[in-house]
């Protein structure tokens, strides 16, 4: 009997620190789950520095995923695409905040630069906004930072990124936008306004030229990429925040910037005015002279826009070997 007891303390000496340690394991992470929990009541996303990302995101124990975003939200930073990065966020965030499936499997929260560059320093990062997925269980992989460029940053978007990475379903629900419904009732009064007044003469619904160009500034606007950005909602444009350099052509075939699309349908229009000048100079009734001119003015507006626009086509696709004019 005296061995026996001898054995059972021995074992329960040996059992003792691995218990305690799994206590005190267990205290911490409920410390920092109520922690988060209340800050997350108070704000959708939760900002932290440096001292907070490291308690709480990178250090363990953790059973909960956090997605950061690092931004430069400060004006002096000048990062428009930041801005409008966030707005979506926090759209996500308070998507899920205020669902009923709300748990503390996942929290939101945000690094500025301004306020944890030593963050941005120990994940050698040199670009905002960034996504990042910080998992529950080992270090974030490949997928768990955010293709922006490419899937741009509709909280849509970022909601499906999120799913896949953590297997949280977010609904997203945006605050009531009015916009659409108010500019659509304004042209509807502005066409009724026409008819009303000229009522007597409505030969202005037949001006062959009106349609023409109404025609010609959507086929412009929708080969220029319009429809991919209200799809994609990608930035207007990307601006490093160390460098401030700012780039308005995206560097890859799979993605583009809203600036982009505005500089495509500058150069589409401006190829289109040519070719509608070359068209005017071979079938019009001006004497020749005037012809002349427009022919002229055609082939160089031609020249000149389409070779911009090959140029910002061989940027994107690199290796292209072919150049026109002064592309």
């Amino acid at each position: 009997v005296p061995a026996l007891a001898v054995v059972v303390l021995l074992l329960l000496g040996c059992r003792g620190p691995g218990a305690a340690g799994q206590r005190r394991k267990e205290m911490v992470l409920s410390e920092k789950v109520n922690q988060l929990m209340e800050w997350a009541s108070k704000r959708s996303v939760i900002r932290m520095n440096g001292d907070k990302f490291r308690r709480l995101v990178k250090a363990p124990p953790r059973n909960y995923s956090v997605i950061v975003m690092f931004t430069a939200l400060q004006p002096h930073r000048q990062c428009v695409v930041c801005k409008q990065a966030d707005e979506e966020y926090q759209i996500l965030a308070n998507s899920w905040r205020y669902s009923s499936a709300f748990t503390n499997k996942i929290f939101f929260a945000m690094v500025d630069f301004d306020e944890g560059s030593d963050v941005f320093q120990m994940l050698n990062m040199n670009s905002a906004p960034t996504f990042i997925n910080f998992p529950a269980k080992g270090k974030p992989k490949r997928g768990d930072t955010y293709e922006l460029q490419v899937r741009g940053f509709a909280a849509e978007q970022l909601a499906r990124w999120v799913a896949d990475r953590t297997d949280v379903h977010i609904r997203v629900i945006r605050p009531p936008n009015y916009a659409g419904p108010l500019m659509l009732g304004l042209l509807l009064a502005v066409i009724g306004g026409l008819v009303y007044l000229r009522g007597s003469n409505l030969d202005f619904l037949y001006n062959k030229t009106g349609w023409a160009f109404a025609a010609l500034c959507f086929v412009l606007a929708m080969t220029s990429g319009q429809m991919w950005n209200h799809i994609r909602g990608p930035p207007y444009a990307h601006k490093n925040p160390h460098t401030g350099q700012v780039n308005y052509i995206h560097g890859s075939s799979q993605a583009q910037f809203v600036a982009e699309t505005h500089i495509v349908l500058l150069f589409n229009g401006g190829v289109t005015l040519g070719m509608v000048l070359l068209h005017e100079a071979a079938t019009s009734d001006m004497d020749v002279g005037k012809r002349k001119i427009m022919c002229i003015a055609g082939i160089g507006l031609v020249v000149l826009f389409f070779s911009w626009l090959l140029s910002v086509f061989r940027s994107k696709y690199h290796g292209y070997p072919y150049r026109y004019g002064l592309g």
